[in-house]
This record gives C-alpha cells, sequence and structure tokens, in this order.
C-alpha cells in the first residue's frame, strides 16, 4: 500500500500537475546489506509496541540523497529535507507515514533561466514485519529485522513530485528561435527579417534592384558609312 501526494509552496510554475499521485515500488526493497542504524533514513521500530494502533511521530532533519533528479529540475545532494514521520503498528507490519519539505532547483524549460522552489511530499508506506515470505507479495518493502530504512520510500515519492518541464512562470516566452534572446527582456518589439528561401534568392535579388532615375534613355544604332540602307 503506497501513496504520495505533492504541492509547491514556491514560485516554481509547474504546467497542470496532477493534485495525487500514487508511488508504485518498483521492486522488493529489502537489500542484502543490513542499514545503517546511525542513518539518517533509518529508524529503530524497537521502542514501537508490535500492538495494532500503537504510534509514534519524529520530526528530523535529514540530508538529501544523491540523484534526486529527473528532467530539468531535482534536489541538491546533500540539501536540508524536514521530515515528519509518523510510524504506526498494525498487523501486517509498520504502517509509516511521512511528509517532507524539500528545495528544488532547476532550470526553465523555456528560457533556460534558473528557478526555485520549496515542495512538499506526503507519501505513506507498508513496511512487512515478514522478509522474504511466500505469501508477501514481491513488491513493497519490509523491516531489516528492527531497522526501518527510509530512503527508497522518500525517493520515489520526491522523484515523482518533481516537474519534468519547470517553468519559471507559466506564461514564460522563452527563447527567441533565430538569435536566442530572452523573449521577457527583448520585449514585443524584437524581431528578424524573415529569411529568403535559397532558390528564391536570386529573383528576390532583382526585384529589389533600384529602378534607374529619370526618362528612359532611346536606343541609338549606329549608320553605315553608305548612307542609309
Amino acid at each position: 500500500m503506497s501513496w504520495v501526494s505533492a504541492r509547491p509552496l514556491g514560485k516554481l510554475a509547474i504546467p497542470d500537475p496532477p493534485d495525487t499521485h500514487v508511488a508504485m515500488p518498483y521492486s522488493r526493497r529489502t537489500s542484502t546489506a543490513r542499514p545503517n542504524p546511525r542513518g539518517p533514513l533509518v529508524f529503530d521500530t524497537r521502542t514501537l509496541p508490535r500492538h495494532p494502533g500503537s504510534a509514534r511521530t519524529e520530526t528530523r532533519t535529514v540530508p538529501a540523497p544523491a540523484d534526486l533528479h529527473t528532467g530539468l529540475a531535482g534536489v541538491r545532494e546533500g540539501s536540508d529535507l524536514q521530515l515528519d514521520a509518523t510510524l504506526e503498528s498494525v498487523t501486517e507490519g509498520v504502517l509509516v507515514t511521512v511528509t517532507v519539505v524539500a528545495p528544488v532547483v532547476g532550470e526553465c524549460a523555456r528560457c533556460l533561466e534558473p528557478v526555485a522552489q520549496t515542495i512538499e511530499v506526503r507519501c505513506r508506506e507498508l513496511f512487512s514485519y515478514e522478509q522474504g515470505a511466500g505469501d508477501v507479495d514481491e513488491d513493497g518493502y519490509s523491516l531489516d529485522r528492527d531497522l526501518l530504512d527510509l530512503e527508497p520510500v522518500l525517493r520515489d515519492a520526491l522523484v515523482l513530485a518533481l516537474p519534468l518541464a519547470p517553468l519559471c512562470r507559466q506564461d514564460c516566452p522563452g527563447l527567441c528561435v533565430e538569435c536566442g534572446a530572452l523573449l521577457a527582456l527583448a520585449g514585443p518589439e524584437h524581431g528578424h527579417e524573415s529569411a529568403i528561401d535559397p532558390r528564391w534568392a536570386g529573383l528576390w535579388q532583382r526585384m529589389t534592384q533600384a529602378e534607374p532615375v529619370g526618362p528612359p534613355v532611346p536606343e541609338t544604332c549606329e549608320e553605315s558609312g553608305r548612307g542609309r540602307p
């Protein structure tokens, strides 16, 4: 069971974002290596009674893991993530509800200017008690003994929430296709002469040549020495 919702908190414009999307785990997130108990995104569940309904809440400021990016936007490695996590005991395992506030940086998809935003992502995921049991779904998360590693859940949630084509503003005019100038700064009077098709360049040159000034000069012909013909 997993779901994710995200909403922007800053000025970065995201064209027509979905209000809510679901994070589906790609494969079972049980690593062969035991998580580091002192890891910033690792929670020790020994203090959480295994009675359905028991819960505890933790607030942490943790560094962002690496490779949180997609398209033109991402979260820089080491950036501060504000994390609120609620761990609740259920029959199958530990249900985690997480709200994370993350700074997002990137480039505008139209003008390539830097953009920045703070987004808030909320997700929920079940970590099962059973590990590698045959009756457990192959897709999902599980506890490693008493340790709960939140990094893969957080990674999936943040990457899904990142805009693929961020905009500095919804009406960003972008760049001039001829010279690459920022149209927002160039103004509406910015423009270029229409390019001439090379196949018609010669005809265009003849048509635009200056016309002779004054009356036309009559043609003259030379007379032979023997008189008029």
